[in-house]
């Protein structure tokens, strides 16, 4: 039994094929070392010692039987010696060789890593025993550019994204000035007028405020390092609280909030993030629902999880349904920011859900999307 589960783990092992290569060339190497010292025994007798009797006499120029008395003086007489330090020649001479076949595959990942390193567009490719380490090399050749590809996406919507905003700030800040030049330079205006005029202003100078908090949120988006806070949630209370403050943005479209939660439901987390996760997903429902429909959020424990989900009517196109989470990416592909926001909400909102350990998910068909938020 244990010696099939060894067979079965070693079947499975994707290094076989080298394993396999390096053992025949091993026992090449050996094969050679064991003939080279049998020839050496044999080189005191017979045909070989003739032939080196031959070469002394015709090295040193003596006749054949002093050749005879030379070879037998100073080769067989030191025979052991010789073969000793012939066959550690050999050895040194065989190792190295042995060295240079394993470590050209050293040099093979090398330079497959270079190509990491270097982000180099070509294929890495290696010798059919290393077929297991190219394909891991190219896995993550494939994940770096697919990284880097999506990094210079979200820089590239960033850098839009701030630019859109850079020019809808000119214009509710003209207005403001505008107007406030009009009353400056007319102290005599009607009290109607003035009063129209002052109304107009505070809405710009809203607006304002609205697109500089969306540059704070640009540049403060980093939740990696940031701790949780964890304690004891009333979950049906902080809906309910969450609901009350966007209360004058839902009745501005006509739109309901329905929130089926146990009273007593509590959650464990950071309460802080947490709303914001909840006001970020009940914000993007708001915008992108339907007009004069209702956003209905339940909850339930499902498994030793808590699951939240966010329901609305609206479909998000499936194209895009998948890129909904990425930094900076915005439903409204218009270049006004005035309903897209900043593209961070989502991404915040799954992070947070993240360092929690949770899940977050979407979901849109028939006309409907549900936000689903999975809890520990």
């Amino acid at each position: 039994m244990a010696t099939k589960l060894t067979n079965s783990l070693l079947q499975k092992r994707p290094y076989n094929q080298l394993i396999r290569k390096m053992f025949l060339q091993t026992l090449s190497i050996l094969i050679i070392a064991i003939i080279i010292v049998l020839v050496l025994r044999s080189a005191g007798r017979g045909y070989i010692g003739n032939l080196i009797t031959l070469v002394i006499g015709k090295i040193f120029n003596l006749g054949w039987n002093d050749a005879v008395d030379y070879y037998y003086f100073y080769v067989r007489r030191n025979l052991d010696t010789i073969m000793a330090i012939t066959i550690i020649v050999f050895f040194i001479v065989l190792f190295r060789f042995s060295l240079t076949l394993f470590t050209r595959y050293f040099d093979q990942i090398v330079v497959g890593v270079d190509h990491l390193a270097e982000e180099s567009p070509n294929k890495i490719i290696m010798s059919p025993e290393l077929g297991f380490m190219e394909e891991k090399l190219n896995q993550v050749k494939d994940t770096l550019a697919k990284r880097a590809k999506d990094a210079q996406e979200a820089e590239q919507r960033k850098n839009d994204l701030v630019i859109y905003l850079a020019h809808d700030i000119k214009t509710p800040l003209t207005s403001v000035i505008g107007y406030l030049s009009l009353l400056d330079e007319a102290p005599d205006l009607p009290i109607e007028q003035k009063a129209k005029y002052v109304h107009i202003t505070l809405e710009k100078a809203c607006r304002l405020e609205n697109l500089i908090n969306e540059f704070f949120e640009i540049t403060r988006y980093n939740l990696q390092t940031v701790p949780l806070k964890k304690e004891s949630i009333d979950l049906y209370y902080m809906l309910i609280q969450m609901t009350d403050e966007a209360y004058p943005i839902i009745t501005a479209s006509g739109k309901q909030v329905a929130i089926h939660v146990p009273e007593d439901m509590m959650i464990c987390g950071d309460s802080d993030k947490l709303a914001r996760v909840f006001n970020n997903i009940l914000k993007n429902a708001i915008t992108y629902s339907e007009e004069k429909s209702t956003i209905t959020i339940t909850a339930k424990i499902h498994d030793q999880h808590t699951v939240i989900t966010f329901e609305n009517k609206g479909t998000i196109p499936q194209e895009k349904l998948g890129s909904i989470f990425e930094k900076f990416y915005r439903l409204d592909d218009a270049r006004s920011t005035a309903t897209g926001g900043s593209g961070l909400g989502l991404a915040i909102a799954k992070d947070i859900v993240t360092l929690h350990g949770g899940t977050v998910t979407a979901q849109s068909d028939q006309g409907r999307t549900v936000f689903t938020i999975t809890l520990p």
